[in-house]
């Protein structure tokens, strides 16, 4: 049973004196992926998305710096009721949006803001949504649009949110990029100019770095905010993300000191990095899945058999080998095993595509059936070559009697359509958000994030009501019991096949300091320098 307390979280991390913008005559290059699709990003859910709105926002709460702790940011506190359904955030004074091209903030942070940014997101009739019609896929994918009962205001400087069950990952929800605080000011002055779309592609927050422009596949440029509330970890003059898809010719720049920073090297780059005397290279374990999202709406996959011969008939082993070069370990489950609440029992169905072959022919699937199996375009920290996984996945299920034909497209249409279940078979993965399992279990796979991040489409009864379930009750033994049934319920089920968690090996130049990698996937830039 869950105590009943009154919870508040202290200010932690105050102002701190002493700017040192003065002597950050420098700039910081980040070679980065892909091209983010906007700078909204209650709109999306990808790595690339959220890497390249970072520097611009800040939320409630946010993470510490390379750990899974939320803390103070934008609210110096908060206070929970005691029957854990009223949150009091009491947000920091002297806090100041962004000045820029397009906009002058005319007053400081406070209260409005925080209303604008969620009351968009709970009502389909709010005035900026009605004029700019979109949708929030985390927002809804967490039921948060349906568990915010509301969200008001009690003085400039305090705000409630009431919510209508208890919520034990409510706070590290927050912290998570969809939650970063916009301008009602700025978004006042969209609605009233006609140009409300702008709030996308001409971003305007209280974070570290203030955006300048965009160019869609070559660059995104950054300028130090020089009133950051928080002006210590603002070390940069200028940043800079140069777009490369290529990774080779990301760690050739690299090499080149043309960026001091980049991701997702190939695995075989790797020992190459690690002994450049001008580089350093920081390894973690993994917080990530990669895996294959079967969509159970389209024919033959709402077949359990057919979903079974296609799960047993992939040779993990030799994906692994081959596409992770000893930079991984295999997945068996729905979340990695440094989750709390993994549940250790769960074992794969044995690689056999004889008995694949019989699982078929019951179903009444022919051979030579045309499946489509969608390859990202991109590397992502679970998924380092989607390309050769996916042409490996073509020649396994082939021998099964499936004609696959491997499709791909630019990354964010490649989501796009995704999410919209236009796919047979896609290759995706996933990176932790917030250290909490509802995160993978109902952020991936529940009937609520179909549309957003639930990629096989599947939406089962018994599945749903354990994994909400688990989010009413704080106490972590009494969730674990709940989260364990139902990974059980999605390895019955099959909706996907867990291939493997990668191991992240992140290169920066040596004359970089003070970036951490984030178990989230995230490339974050504040208290980051450049030494000479």
């Amino acid at each position: 049973m869950r105590n009943p307390l009154v919870l508040s979280v202290l200010l932690s991390a105050g102002v701190l004196a002493g700017s040192p913008l003065a002597n950050a005559a420098n700039s910081l290059v980040f070679c980065s992926e892909g091209s983010p699709a906007g700078f909204d990003t209650a709109q999306y859910t990808t790595a690339t998305d959220n890497d390249a709105a970072e520097p611009i926002y800040n939320r409630l709460a946010e993470f510490e710096k390379g750990g899974t702790a939320a803390g103070p940011a934008l609210a110096t506190r908060w206070d929970i009721s005691e029957d854990g359904l009223t949150y009091t955030f009491h947000l920091r004074d002297g806090v100041k949006f962004h000045t820029t091209k397009w906009f002058t903030p005319t007053r400081d942070f406070n209260a409005d803001d925080v209303l604008f940014t969620f009351n968009r997101m709970l009502s389909a009739d709010h005035p900026f949504r009605k004029a700019y019609p979109t949708e929030f896929p985390y927002f809804t994918g967490m039921s948060l649009d349906k568990n915010i009962a509301s969200v008001e205001k009690t003085d400039p400087m305090t705000v409630v949110m009431k919510l209508n069950s208890v919520d034990a990952a409510f706070i590290q929800n927050l912290a998570m990029s969809f939650a970063s605080i916009l301008s009602a000011e700025y978004a006042e002055q969209l609605l009233k100019s006609g140009k409300p779309s702008d709030i996308n592609q001409k971003p305007v927050g209280t974070g570290p770095y203030v955006f300048q422009r965009y160019q869609k596949d070559s660059n995104i440029r950054y300028a130090a905010n020089k009133d950051y509330w928080k002006p210590d970890q603002v070390k940069l003059d200028n940043l800079i993300f140069s777009i490369n898809v290529d990774a080779s010719a990301r760690m050739q720049k690299l090499r080149k000191n043309e960026c001091q920073v980049s991701l997702s090297p190939r695995p075989a780059d790797i020992a190459g990095l690690k002994a450049d005397p001008k580089l350093q290279v920081i390894e973690k374990p993994g917080f990530n899945l990669g895996y294959i999202a079967y969509n159970v709406q389209h024919k033959p996959f709402d077949q359990l058999q057919v979903r079974q011969a296609l799960d047993m008939a992939v040779n993990k082993d030799a994906i692994l080998k081959a596409v992770y070069q000893g930079a991984g370990q295999k997945a068996v489950n729905a979340m990695p095993p440094t989750q709390w609440s993994y549940d250790e029992t769960i074992v794969d169905a044995p690689y056999n595509p004889e008995k694949a072959k019989e699982l078929l022919k019951a179903a009444g699937v022919k051979e030579g059936t045309e499946i489509t199996l969608w390859a990202m375009p991109v590397q992502r920290p679970y998924n380092p070559n989607a390309k050769l996984m996916a042409e490996m996945l073509q020649a396994d299920w082939g021998k099964i009697g499936f004609k696959v034909k491997i499709v791909s497209y630019e990354w964010g249409e490649y989501i796009k359509r995704t999410k919209n279940g236009e796919h047979d078979i896609s290759l995706i993965g996933w990176t932790g958000d917030n250290g909490d399992p509802d995160n993978w279990l109902g952020t991936l796979y529940s009937c609520d994030a179909i549309g957003g991040n639930n990629y096989s489409m599947w939406c089962n009864k018994e599945y749903d009501t354990l994994v909400k379930n688990a989010k009413i009750v704080t106490d972590r033994d009494q969730r674990t019991v709940l989260y364990k049934q139902a990974q059980q319920l999605i390895k019955q089920q099959v909706p996907m096949t867990p291939i493997a968690h990668s191991t992240v090996n992140q290169p920066l130049s040596a004359k970089v300091e003070g970036f951490k990698v984030s178990p989230f996937g995230r490339n974050a830039f504040s208290g980051v320098s450049l030494n000479d």
